[in-house]
């Protein structure tokens, strides 16, 4: 039993060590073709300073061929390890606490935690029009947060139950679903839009939809889940992730780190998103500003 445990041990510490050496690795890589690759090729974000531009990186797609390798990392390694990591946590949960078949919340947090995964990857159109795509180069940051972050960090509530216990009762747990259900409805329905619109401003689908054109051409989306919030996306990736956590109690801060990570990483992003609105609608920009002062959270923030 004792060989057993530490070899399993073993080979754990053998993958977590691997994942960070080789984003390290393709980052060097990622770098060094970059500077090689055309101007044109470079990312938005470049700025010409070495240690900054290994971390955001400057080619913006390197590709190998048709194989776009910043697309790939962004969809595949990253969310299918992280389904793989909670599903060896729920299998070691029914293990370790000798159970017939995962608790409760184990079966929450993977089934949430699945359900946006292939949600993602059903919808991976939709990436393509995301900041990560069009603005950010393929460097450390993502390729270390798709490869090592997404599947060891996200994994957090599942890796807590193993050793916590935590029944939940079902009158909760259906609370629990239903706050996972609006969060992902607002989500989902706002990025579709989003999506839809920077595609095509005057889409059939987005009728309905209020606008404002300004003097450069542009329109900007002002109705809809925009009369609520600035950021609507936003607002339904932190009750997602809240309602991923909910499942594990409150015994612990752990298994609320993706909570208070997030809601740093959404602040950021809103003030990152707002920056370049301000510079691409200029007047207009204000104007939804001063009509919609919540940014992520009604009527508190």
């Amino acid at each position: 039993m004792m060989k057993g445990l530490s070899h399993s041990k073993l080979q754990h510490n053998i993958s977590s060590n691997l994942q960070p050496v080789f984003s390290v690795a393709l980052n060097v890589y990622l770098y060094a073709r970059s500077l090689k690759v055309p101007r044109d090729e470079l990312s938005p974000a470049s700025s010409g300073k070495a240690v900054y531009d290994f971390f955001i990186d400057r080619e913006l797609n390197p590709q190998n061929g048709a194989f776009d390798l910043k697309y790939f990392c962004e969809l595949c390694p990253g969310l299918v390890g992280w389904v793989v990591v909670n599903l060896v946590m729920l299998l070691a949960e029914m293990k370790v606490q000798e159970r017939g078949i995962p608790s409760l919340a184990m079966v929450l947090v993977n089934s949430f935690q699945l359900f946006y995964v292939v949600d993602t990857l059903w919808n991976e159109e939709a990436l393509l029009t995301t900041t990560d795509i069009i603005h950010h180069g393929f460097g450390f940051m993502l390729a270390f947060g798709d490869l090592v972050w997404v599947p060891f960090t996200y994994s957090l509530q599942a890796f807590y139950l193993v050793s916590h216990p935590h029944e939940l009762s079902w009158p909760l747990a259906s609370v629990i679903i239903a706050l996972k259900l609006c969060g992902y409805v607002i989500f989902r329905c706002a990025n579709s839009q989003k999506n839809v619109f920077r595609k095509n401003p005057t889409d059939a689908k987005l009728a309905h939809l209020k606008t404002i054109h300004t003097s450069m051409g542009k329109s900007l989306l002002v109705s809809g889940w925009w009369d609520f919030v600035r950021h609507p996306s936003y607002l339904g990736a932190l009750i997602m992730v809240l309602a991923w956590s909910l499942p594990c109690g409150f015994n612990h801060l752990l298994p609320y780190f993706c909570v208070i990570y997030f809601t740093a990483l959404l602040v950021h992003c809103k003030a990152r998103d707002e920056h370049q609105c301000k510079r691409k609608y200029g007047l207009v920009w204000d104007k939804y500003c001063q009509r919609m002062p919540y940014r992520i959270v009604p009527y508190v923030y």
